[in-house]
């Protein structure tokens, strides 16, 4: 049945292959779907464009599929993939029992699967349309939106959805341009191709990216040594080999039930279902709590070790918040009071993401080896960066100065969390009065159904997916995440759709 809308979905990452699915599961078809997007890799953003092999998914393949009701998916696809390309070992990690597959190639998947949500809905009578332009503008027109393009063509849409991807990289120590500084690692086959073997490499940052850099210059042979340096040092823990376990206390039906009663939660609620749901597997929530105090106060080389040993340890707690954090989080966070959140973000922020975001055992493995043969260290109190007038840098960490030749950015992006390209589109809609910046980043959007808000009433009309929304729902990133708000857009567009379409009959 088509459903008179047409739909403008502005970027073609990861977050709109994840709109593309979610459209295709409905039973109601789209009268027209068009996607904007100017990249030279369409469906895979960033994070999963072509790229070293070195460069692995860190969640197990279930978490990765982009089709609801189907968490076997990327599963199958990847069996049927690897098993002509590669055995089994090459993607299985001994340590975890998981298989991580390089980030390329699950954007192939991506890819796959953005072309075939693309054709079915073409065949149900959709309109399908690529525009391979940046949008700069979208204004009201009557009824509709007008979204206009940076050619000067403006496309009439009932309903539009912001998937503009992430920000690059910050740039703390205003070092761009420097001779020897690399700005966005990303992709890592060009940035890092010319890194002299022998130069000493300074990665700022521990998080994931970091964890890629050490992997990409170990597999290329890198002599010189590599220093990961930040100001707290927190690296991303170390994924523990799953458990079957069914929540029973913190839940995601449990917060969505207290969110459509217009109930909030404290922290210390919250604090306490997860204590009673790691009490039902026989943990408790010291465990826990050790680890989170330890985050950022133990020495990061010795944390990675003792991360490592435990991922096949006998207490389950651990497992059981790095399943929870991510799936139920987002459930969590938009029922938190605002001063919880600030407490959250101020205190535990940089310890929640190592958890959410765990590496895969393999990856840990080798910065394990990488450490003990002394071509890896860690550097806390990172304070300065500064160009050397006589060529390198001049590094000021906890530890004192030292020198370093070359300057590898892993920074998280900038906390406006908007990327340059899309600067223009949010300048107009903000412009206009139909979004609001939120103060944490990107634009003020309901929990509910992701609707962009203006004075504190969502449209309709416009949605924001992936980072775009963090400011609002912090948790936007991870696929299960983005299928789970894709599919809530999906049910708005419907529901606005029948109002509209009800209104007209009774005029």
């Amino acid at each position: 049945m088509l459903s008179p809308t047409r739909i403008g979905i502005i970027g073609a990452g990861a977050s709109a292959v994840c709109l593309l699915s979610a459209l295709r599961e409905r039973s109601e078809t789209p009268e027209a779907v068009t996607v904007f997007d100017p990249s030279a890799h369409l469906w895979r953003g960033r994070a999963y464009q072509p790229d070293a092999a070195t460069l692995l998914v860190n969640a197990p393949p279930e978490d990765m599929t982009v089709r609801a009701g189907d968490p076997e998916h990327f599963i199958r696809w990847l069996g049927a993939r690897r098993s002509g390309l590669a055995a089994r070992s090459h993607y299985d990690d001994p340590w975890a029992g998981i298989a991580f597959a390089p980030r390329a190639l699950y954007g192939d998947y991506l890819e796959q699967c953005a072309r075939e949500a693309l054709a079915a809905l073409h065949a149900r009578g959709c309109e399908v349309r690529l525009v391979r332009r940046a949008v700069t503008e979208v204004a009201r027109d009557g009824e509709r939106l007008a979204v206009r393009t940076d050619d000067g063509a403006v496309y009439p849409f009932d309903h539009t959805v912001l998937c503009v991807g992430n920000a690059g990289p910050a740039d703390p120590h205003q070092l761009a341009g420097t001779p020897g500084f690399v700005a966005d690692p990303y992709p890592v086959v060009n940035r890092l191709a010319d890194v002299d073997p022998d130069a000493r490499v300074l990665v700022v940052g521990n998080g994931l990216t970091a964890v890629d850099m050490v992997l990409t210059l170990t597999a290329r042979g890198h002599r010189g040594g590599v220093v990961l340096a930040s100001r707290r040092g927190v690296l991303p823990s170390v994924r523990q080999r799953p458990v079957e376990h069914r929540a029973r206390y913190f839940t995601a039906e449990r917060f969505r039930a207290m969110a459509a009663r217009g109930e909030s939660l404290t922290l210390a609620r919250a604090v306490a279902l997860m204590a009673d749901e790691l009490a039902a597997v026989g943990s408790s929530s010291e465990v826990v709590a050790r680890e989170i105090t330890a985050a950022g106060t133990e020495d990061p080389l010795a944390r990675l070790r003792r991360q490592f040993e435990a991922v096949n340890a006998g207490d389950p707690g651990l497992r059981v918040l790095q399943r929870a954090v991510p799936d139920t989080g987002p459930d969590v966070w938009t029922l938190l009071p605002e001063r919880d959140r600030a407490e959250v973000l101020h205190r535990h922020y940089r310890t929640l993401m190592s958890l959410c975001c765990p590496m895969p055992p393999t990856s840990a493995a080798v910065l394990l080896g990488e450490a003990d043969a002394g071509r890896l260290g860690f550097a806390r109190g990172l304070t300065k960066i500064v160009p050397d007038p006589t060529g390198g840098f001049g590094v000021r960490t906890a530890d004192g100065w030292q020198r370093a030749d070359v300057v590898v950015n892993a920074v998280s992006p900038p906390g406006h969390r908007v990327p340059a390209a899309a600067r223009p589109l949010v300048d107009s809609l903000t412009a206009r009065g139909l979004a609001e910046l939120h103060p944490r980043g990107g634009l003020r959007v309901a929990r509910a159904t992701s609707g962009v808000l203006a004075d504190g009433v969502p449209d309709p009309r416009i949605f924001a997916l992936g980072e775009l929304a963090s400011g609002s729902l912090l948790f936007t990133f991870g696929v299960p995440s983005l299928l789970d708000r894709a599919l809530d857009i999906v049910e708005a567009i419907h529901l606005d759709t029948a109002r509209r379409a009800e209104s007209m009959q009774v005029v």
